[in-house]
């Protein structure tokens, strides 16, 4: 099949290689602009950019996806169907009615939960056990279309971000390879979604990163691997940041926010109910270690974690 891939970050490099691998036709990828990236804020090319180039097709860099210009190079393309992963803007109309074979989503959520920008990140955060990827046909809404095709995975308690994507993207290269020659028959159900089900994951600030020691420690430590590795889960020591890589939730109590010292080699943090071992931190410009290479350097029992509005 002729296609028109549009992808930006690493999960959509998968599913842009196994088309490619299928034999599709691809006739050009779309991704988002190059943009500043890491501490020296050099421009950096998008995932899928750097593998399009890579694999030799063309690629379209719009900053609107909607503007008439890239429309009509679009149109140019003929392409007889449009794939999408983790593209990063909201298709027009005009797009959505151009291919033969519809524009088709490949979702990293069980739809209709976990609609918007980061699903994989939000599962994590709120608990969930398993998670998969959804193959869509794409409307004007935000994941708001038809699905073709669905599988489940689930999501292994040590699972950060980071991890779930690399297991989803392969899991959506395998699902949108399968799929699309059965779109082409005509032989996929097309399942509207339960609105009324919906939950919604909203694109993540870094802001929201920062801790709030009031919660339950399972509910903290589920953040520290749903904000990994981007934008982190952090806190504050005597005005400095510190970054939270791993954590553990031990079954015991303390005041929010307060630090324990064990052996000397545990760093425990009360929480709203339990506490939160920290495994592994990174303080403010210095290399990630463990909690005990911290507490050979730092006397901190009894000290706070705190806000930096609050001291």
């Amino acid at each position: 099949m002729r296609l028109v891939y549009m992808g930006t970050p690493q999960f959509a490099v998968g599913p842009l290689r196994a088309l490619a691998a299928a034999g599709h036709e691809l006739a050009g990828v779309v991704t988002r602009t190059d943009k500043p990236a890491g501490r020296g804020r050099s421009v950096a090319a998008p995932p899928v950019k750097l593998a399009a180039m890579e694999l030799g097709f063309p690629v379209f860099q719009p900053k609107r996806v909607r503007e008439a210009e890239f429309i009509e190079t679009l149109r140019g393309l003929a392409p007889e169907a449009v794939i999408v992963a983790a593209y990063g803007q909201i298709l027009p109309k005009e797009i959505l009615d151009l291919p033969k074979f519809g524009c088709l989503n490949i979702h990293a959520s069980l739809l209709p939960l976990y609609r918007g920008a980061a699903p994989i990140n939000w599962a994590i955060i709120r608990g969930e056990h398993e998670t998969g990827i959804t193959i869509m046909r794409m409307d004007e809404g935000m994941d708001t279309g038809a699905v073709l095709m669905q599988e489940r995975v689930p999501i292994d308690p040590k699972d950060t971000a980071g991890t779930l994507t690399e297991k989803l993207s392969v899991l959506g290269a395998k699902l949108i390879t399968r799929a699309l020659p059965l779109v082409e028959a005509g032989k996929l159900t097309e399942a509207p979604q339960d609105g009324s089900k919906a939950t919604m994951a909203p694109l993540l600030k870094k802001e929201n990163g920062l801790i709030d020691w009031t919660l339950p420690a399972a509910g903290i430590h589920d953040r520290v691997r749903g904000f990994s590795p981007w934008p982190g889960a952090y806190t504050f020591l005597e005005g400095k940041m510190v970054k939270i890589i791993t954590t553990e939730v031990i079954a015991a109590q303390g005041e929010p926010g307060l630090l324990y010292v064990k052996d000397k080699s545990f760093l425990d943090v009360g929480a709203g109910s339990g506490l939160l071992r920290l495994v592994s931190i990174q303080l403010e410009g210095k290399r990630p270690m463990t909690a005990a290479e911290f507490l050979r350097g730092h006397r901190v029992e009894g000290k706070n974690f705190q806000d930096p509005i609050s001291h």
